[in-house]
């Protein structure tokens, strides 16, 4: 099943790519209407638009998809199940396409809905109780952004149909269409993990490293910034835009922050995607939407990577995700480490790697507009952290000796895991050039002050220097001390998010309802309720059995008493 997947998939991505390159060439879209059901005057339309951005997109999801199965082949051997982990997979790839080729609300929210099942599927998948809260968790954030999916196409009623495509341009300044930005702003925001919206991302690490590779690196987490993409009208020059550069800034820090404070291998890589994420929302509500665009594409592929890599040594390691328990595995794993290395440069934006090209041209963009310090400074900070937690990651895991057992079963020796991860590492070297060539045939004119043009490659070495430094022993434990305790639980934490969206948002209601219950089911409501209507019944009950246990009695009294009543009377 795994090989007849991976060669379906594979083939159906390379069509697509060539057809987004016509596409592309031509400057041509393609809007298809199906009829599904046409009953006298009624007629119910399926709408599917082909443009260079939706099937280059595809393209790329097919290629991690494809490459994801072929390595889960070996990654998931042990699994009896699991070809029905690669239908799950599968019908992940399906409601992502759909949700890509939309143009219309309902069958957008198909995708959508589909994507958020088939994702608390996966992440349940080991089934135990981490993962099962986890997937609660996961399910019930994105409810939100479901309802208000749900709402904004309820307001899209006020419109001749729900194909968004034709009104954005026209009704870009009526209040209606900013409600409905606003909703679709929201349920962005939760697909995408941006604060207050955060916890569930790492908590989804539960679900086994192929489905990070997929789901929660490159597409699921990226739907939400697809579909602002989609929408980028209605956030440029308008409060919307504002405020989500506001929040997804904010994001990028935290989770660089975070990343920096945590031990969890994919934990780490899972904060970096936030970070990552951060940082697309952010330049998309600036209003340049190809670069969002451009950036989601080459994340998508180091990010793929790096999980990959990152599986392939959790399952050397034993199944420990511990950091602090690896070391030396350049030594033990060179083919996998060099993978890993080369993915987490490009994260960091070393010079002609893929994320080079997106991020310097991100940075660049930034410094040449009409932006506020505040923005300018986490843009800049968050790109610092995350070279200092990528060093810190590599210090950690690939330098000095290994810390766990002597005895160790590491071997680069996975061949179906390797292969699937190369074709990854040969489009994280050479992804970004060519997507910069395809999608700005003509080049950002940039011109910057000498200063702010090396600022991006000073903020880059100086977090690389801190990066080292912080995990040097001598510091680190100066940085872990209990004068700093509570900077570092803060910024560890993702600034007590995980705790706010679970037992913040529980406690009220529990407490609410202890005190209901207290006060009425266990108290007058019980008293004056159900068990008054019981002692009355049973009171009614006893008088009931005394007159008909003495019903002759009663009624030789009555006739005694009536007789001395005419006596006297009469």
């Amino acid at each position: 099943m795994c090989s007849i997947s991976f060669l379906i998939l594979i083939t159906v991505s390379i069509s697509f790519f060539t057809s987004s390159l016509v596409f592309l060439s031509n400057d041509y879209s393609l809007f298809l209407e199906w009829e599904v059901v046409s009953l006298n005057s009624v007629s119910i339309v399926m709408t599917f638009l082909f443009d260079w951005m939706s099937l280059l997109f595809m393209s790329f999801v097919l290629l991690i998809a494809s490459l994801v199965i072929y390595y889960s082949s070996e990654y998931m051997s042990g699994d009896v199940n699991i070809n029905r982990f690669i239908m799950l997979v599968l019908m992940f790839v399906l409601s992502m396409m759909l949700l890509i080729i939309s143009p219309n609300l309902v069958s957008i929210l198909l995708g959508w809905d589909g994507l958020g099942l088939v994702s608390y599927c996966l992440v349940i998948y080991f089934q135990n109780v981490k993962s099962y809260n986890a997937g609660m968790l996961t399910a019930l954030s994105n409810r939100i952004g479901d309802v208000a999916f749900l709402l904004a196409i309820a307001w899209m009623l006020n419109y001749g149909s729900w194909n968004y495509i034709f009104y954005l341009e026209s009704m870009k300044n009526s209040v209606e269409m900013e409600i409905i930005g606003a909703l679709i702003m929201l349920a962005a925001m939760t697909k995408s993990a941006q604060i207050p919206f955060s916890s569930w991302l790492p908590a989804a690490m539960a679900a086994p490293t192929p489905v990070s590779a997929l789901v929660h690196s490159s597409t699921l987490v990226t739907a939400g910034v697809y579909l602002l993409i989609r929408f980028n009208i209605l956030l440029s020059g308008s409060w919307l835009g504002d405020l989500l550069l506001l929040l997804s800034g904010l994001t990028m820090f935290m989770a660089g922050l975070g990343a920096n404070f945590e031990f969890d291998l994919k934990k780490i890589i899972a904060l970096s995607t936030l970070s990552q994420l951060g940082l697309m929302m952010s330049i998309l509500s600036m209003g340049f939407y190809k670069l969002a665009f451009f950036h989601l594409l080459t994340h998508a592929l180091f990010k793929a990577l790096l999980f990959m890599c990152a599986g392939a040594i959790i399952h050397n390691m034993n199944n420990s995700q511990d950091i602090r328990l690896m070391g030396g595995l350049g030594v033990y794993m060179p083919l996998t480490s060099g993978c890993f290395n080369v993915a987490n440069l490009a994260l960091c934006g070393m010079p002609f790697l893929a994320g080079f090209y997106s991020k310097d041209l991100i940075l660049e963009v930034v410094s040449l507009s009409y932006i506020n310090k505040f923005s300018f400074f986490l843009y800049f900070f968050s790109t610092g952290l995350t070279v200092c937690y990528s060093f810190r990651l590599v210090y950690y895991s690939m330098t000095g000796e290994l810390n766990c057992g002597s005895l160790n079963m590491l071997s680069d020796e996975g061949w179906i895991m390797l292969r699937g991860m190369s074709g990854l590492l040969i489009m994280s070297i050479v992804g970004g050039s060519m997507l910069s060539w395809l999608i700005f045939p003509t080049p950002y004119m940039i011109c910057l002050p000498s200063y702010l043009k090396l600022l991006t490659l000073f903020v880059c070495v100086v977090g690389g220097v801190f990066g080292y430094l912080i995990s040097n022993v001598s510091l680190f434990y100066f940085n872990k001390s209990l004068h700093n305790y509570l900077v570092s639980y803060f910024s560890g934490s993702m600034w007590f998010m995980p705790y706010i969206s679970t037992y913040g948002i529980i406690n009220y209601p529990l407490v609410l309802g202890m005190s209901v219950y207290k006060s009425f089911d266990q108290g007058w409501s019980e008293f004056l309720g159900g068990q008054n209507l019981y002692q009355e019944l049973v009171k009614y009950s006893q008088y009931m059995i005394v007159m008909h246990n003495n019903n002759l009695k009663i009624y030789l009294l009555l006739f005694v008493l009536w007789i001395i009543f005419l006596f006297l009377f009469f």
